[in-house]
């Protein structure tokens, strides 16, 4: 033990002796630098998948759009900027189009078609994100419209022709009787137009082939669906509920708009609202209902995944994301 141990000293010395020298030689003989590596500036494709019960469900991200939040919000002087500040955020605010897939192991029900063509580059990825997520456009059965805004319907068509072949489409007769009126179209003032062709253009191929279906009243729309009418930020806007093994999930569709806002101050409205005072009194009614039975909730225009639960706080709400799972069982 004694020779390895002066053995190893003697090893130890000599590297020690060396090292500097060949350093130095290395150095002279260093070979160019690599060029950095060029940013990618690609986001991943958007879904989130995660279990109510037995249920898959799996968030989908159609893309973000900035909106100029501070001149749509309708509050009091000064009240976004701060609350928007507040959370380091500012107008134009980048904000998240969402949509939900469903699979309840019989059917495969999508919530919302996102944008398509219809609100330019950065949206129209929710048919990418359902590939990605392991589907395809044409297993689907369903589709259920929360409303016919041109970001939660643009999806559905593309050059005039159905994306989901084998889906049919499930809205709230209010609204299909309003964005597919012809009337509706005349009486639009110029700028608003576009929005009910795009509405018009996106729902023909499913009217055209029998396969939109409209609901007037709280009920199954299909097997595994709910609908709640929930009328005011459109004449039809409705909400889902998904309920298994005595979980629940609740897609609120645009009942909020800017969490940094909305949720501590809901009175405030957007100027997306048909009827402003109704669409406050949805929010305000069903987000105490949420707040107290603890129900997950799926939102269309919250940061993605936009999956969480609502909790009272003072006059207002706190969001709480639901927590990331690796292990879906």
């Amino acid at each position: 033990m004694r020779h390895l141990h002066s053995a190893l000293t003697r090893l130890t010395f000599a590297l020690a002796a060396v090292l500097p020298v060949t350093t130095a030689g290395l150095s002279a003989l260093a070979l160019p630098a690599m060029a950095a590596a060029p940013q990618q500036k690609v986001q991943a494709p958007g879904w989130y998948r995660f279990m109510v019960g037995s249920v898959e469900v799996t968030a989908l991200s159609d893309g973000t759009v900035d909106l100029p939040v501070d001149k749509l919000l309708h509050a009091p002087k000064g009240v976004v900027a701060a609350d928007l500040k507040k959370h380091h955020l500012a107008a134009p605010l980048e904000t998240s189009v969402n949509g939900f897939l469903i699979n309840t192991g019989n059917r495969l029900i999508l919530v919302d078609a996102g944008a398509g063509s219809l609100f330019g580059p950065t949206l129209g990825k929710l048919v990418t994100s359902v590939r990605a997520a392991g589907y395809q456009p044409e297993q689907v059965d369903d589709i259920v419209i929360t409303h016919m805004h041109p970001d939660h319907v643009g999806g559905l068509a593309a050059e005039g022709r159905a994306v989901f072949t084998n889906a049919t489409v499930h809205a709230d007769k209010a609204d299909a009787d309003f964005w597919l009126s012809q009337a509706t179209l005349d009486a639009a003032p110029a700028e608003r137009k576009h929005a009910i062709q795009g509405a018009m253009v996106s729902l023909k191929p499913y009217a055209d082939a029998g396969k939109l279906h409209t609901f007037t009243q709280d009920g199954d729309v299909v097997p595994g669906l709910h609908a709640m009418t929930a009328h005011g930020h459109t004449p039809g806007h409705a909400v889902y509920v998904i309920e298994s093994d005595g979980q629940r999930l609740v897609l609120i569709g645009d009942l909020i708009h800017v969490a940094s806002v909305q949720l501590e101050s809901p009175e405030v409205t957007i100027g997306f609202d048909s009827d402003e005072k109704q669409a406050r009194a949805q929010r305000l009614k069903l987000f105490k209902q949420l707040a107290q039975d603890g129900s997950l909730v799926g939102a269309a225009h919250l940061p993605f995944p936009a999956v969480g639960r609502l909790r009272a706080v003072g006059k207002g709400f706190a969001w709480d994301p639901l927590n990331y799972s690796s292990q879906l069982k």
